[in-house]
């Protein structure tokens, strides 16, 4: 082993230089390969036409604020152009015991975006003591997502949704994101990916504020129905396969993630109402006195 000498991100000034509570800038530093948007800069994709051939890609997820915090789902479905790909794909991770990051897009940088991004706050949290405050975490992950910009542009975008309880207020709160790293709060509910323009007219017509945990399950339930009946992109229900969404949700107890049987009983009560009524429960009508 004489004359070894350790190259590239095995040096050990990486390890030993100050740096900041940031992981992901410890790894630009270190091992930026092992970056999210480390792939665009392999060359173009999709036969030199810099276009990416037909890559899994993740829809839908839906988010609302509950009494007491948050709730969070998303369908299972992944497609690559017309085809299924994946029909058991996650796409809702714990961030850490207060937050929840869901994905959407395409589903392999998306889900490195969402590790990253949990280790991202626990190495925060081993360096400082302390966990970010939520619009402190916002904030990072809206810097992870401007730094994915240069694959975005060559059509490698995944864009996430944050939600999460926060401490300081005593309340859920929700953050979208733009390709460019722009971070925008959303009030009440939140919907993203090929389905959502459809979950959000869900949405609004079921969503009341001051709602329980349960009942938020529901609406967000209804909601990716809602989608999976007019986006061929989202998955409904898969009851032959006992393949359910996976929802969370996050209050002053911290994260919890539904189990598949608890998931089933909610996304069954809804197949059940919809047998009767195929286009879901309708908004009751308000008298203008």
């Amino acid at each position: 082993m004489g004359g070894f000498e350790p190259q590239g991100r095995w040096q050990a000034a990486a390890y030993l230089a100050a740096g900041s509570s940031s992981f992901a800038d410890f790894l630009t530093m270190a091992a930026p390969e092992l970056l999210p948007r480390h792939a665009h800069e392999q060359g173009p994709l999709g036969g030199g036409s810099g276009l990416p051939p037909d890559l899994p890609h993740g829809t839908t997820i839906v988010t609302a604020v509950c009494e007491g915090g948050v709730v969070m789902a998303g369908d299972r479905r992944a497609t690559a152009g017309s085809m299924i790909a994946q029909r058991d794909i996650e796409k809702v991770f714990r961030s850490d015991e207060y937050s929840c990051v869901g994905i959407s897009g395409l589903a392999g940088v998306g889900v490195d975006m969402a590790r990253l991004f949990a280790v991202e706050l626990e190495h925060y949290e081993k360096l400082e003591g302390r966990s970010l405050s939520l619009e402190g975490k916002a904030n990072r992950l809206a810097g992870l997502v401007k730094a994915n910009l240069g694959a975005a542009m060559q059509g490698l975008i995944a864009v996430p949704l944050l939600a999460g309880y926060d401490e300081e207020t005593a309340q859920g709160r929700i953050f979208s994101f733009t390709p460019d790293g722009g971070k925008y709060e959303e009030q009440r509910f939140a919907s993203m990916g090929s389905g959502s323009v459809f979950a959000r007219g869900s949405l609004k017509k079921l969503y009341r504020d001051g709602m329980s945990a349960t009942d938020v399950v529901l609406v967000l339930m209804q909601a990716l129905y809602d989608a999976a009946d007019d986006d061929s992109a989202t998955g409904g229900p898969d009851v032959s396969r006992h393949i359910y969404p996976v929802v969370v949700t996050v209050t002053e107890d911290g994260y919890l993630r539904l189990t598949d049987a608890e998931a089933g009983g909610y996304a069954e009560a809804v197949i059940a109402e919809r047998m009767q009524l195929p286009d879901g429960p309708a908004a009751p009508l308000r008298s203008g006195s």
